[in-house]
């Protein structure tokens, strides 16, 4: 079989949307297309290149071998092409930053420092994605994401930002109407939980964990409150709630605010860490190389988690 020419586009478009949602239907709501519309871009492919590529099922469709042959190229020519006006795109917006980093992170370490970075660079336009998705680069239009994990990112130019620790924390107000005060006593209070600390993805040191590495069972007398936002769980220290097991690299500011303390300077080192990433074949351009640059001053100048008491 020889083709000399290529099909029209609207129907590879077609095909290659069919297969990735292995459904007409799904296809066509993506296409904003009818079913009736789509099919036919479908048989006019098959037309154009003289084979079937789909078998038509009961309630369900697969690929005939012709499709399957031909789907990989059909995928990353696809690709190939998104990842090309992606390029346009930010060539034609070079001031343009956009900048993915984690909720809490974003709340309590980026956000309040962010000021000083526009300062120093008001030629970037630096926008901020707050999400806990996982920022695929290549085709995202993300140019930075922050990411916490154990490194190595295959094909991402990577800055470690710092590691992490868990201590508990308490607004000093909750400290104060305590005169008796002990590790003994923890059990007594309202502990705040951040279930962060616990996802599909990693498992951070809990309540339970902290105890028993300061040779304590763990027993508390009253219910806990907790949080799915590690800031939410912080705020309700600060607020007098309790005591929260807290992150220090997310605490930082409200530390050095003194709108928490640490009554025990026992803390848990986390076996992730925080990560900026770029893209290698980006790393060099200027809003890019400026902002990871910033990274690494804001990090050396603003925060030293190894210097505030022993590690577990």
């Amino acid at each position: 079989m020889k083709i000399a020419r290529l099909p029209p586009l609207n129907s590879l478009k077609a095909f290659e949307t069919v297969v990735r949602h292995m459904s007409f239907k799904q296809a066509a709501d993506e296409l904003f297309v009818t079913p009736a519309a789509l099919s036919y871009q479908i048989k006019q492919l098959e037309t154009f290149v003289g084979v079937k590529l789909f078998n038509r099922l009961n309630r369900a469709i697969e690929l005939t071998e012709q499709g399957l042959l031909i789907y990989p190229g059909v995928q990353q020519a696809f690709e190939q092409l998104n990842l090309s006006m992606r390029l346009l795109e930010r060539s034609s917006a070079a001031n343009v930053l956009v900048v993915s980093a984690p909720p809490a992170f974003t709340a309590k370490w980026l956000a309040p420092r962010l000021y000083r970075f526009v300062a120093l660079h008001p030629q970037i336009d630096a926008r901020i994605s707050a999400s806990l998705a996982l920022i695929n680069l290549q085709v995202d239009d993300v140019d930075v994401a922050i990411r916490f994990g154990r490194g190595n990112y295959p094909g991402y130019c990577e800055v470690k930002l710092f590691d992490d620790y868990v201590v508990p924390m308490c607004s000093p107000e909750f400290l104060r109407q305590r005169k008796d005060f002990s590790l003994e006593s923890l059990n007594t209070e309202t502990l705040i939980h951040d279930d962060t600390h616990t996802t599909n993805k990693f498992t951070i040191a809990n309540w339970q964990d902290w105890f028993k590495s300061v040779s304590l069972n763990y027993n508390p007398q009253k219910k806990g409150l907790h949080f799915n936002v590690a800031d939410h769980g912080l705020n309700a220290a600060i607020s007098g709630a309790g005591m929260v097991l807290g992150r220090i690299a997310l605490a930082q500011s409200d530390l050095d605010a003194g709108r928490l303390v640490m009554p025990f300077a026992h803390k848990i080192k986390i076996d992730f860490s925080f990560y900026a990433l770029c893209l290698e074949s980006r790393a060099n351009e200027p809003h890019i190389k400026a902002f990871r640059q910033w990274l690494i001053e804001e990090v050396q100048g603003n925060i030293d988690l190894s210097a505030q008491g022993p590690v577990a």
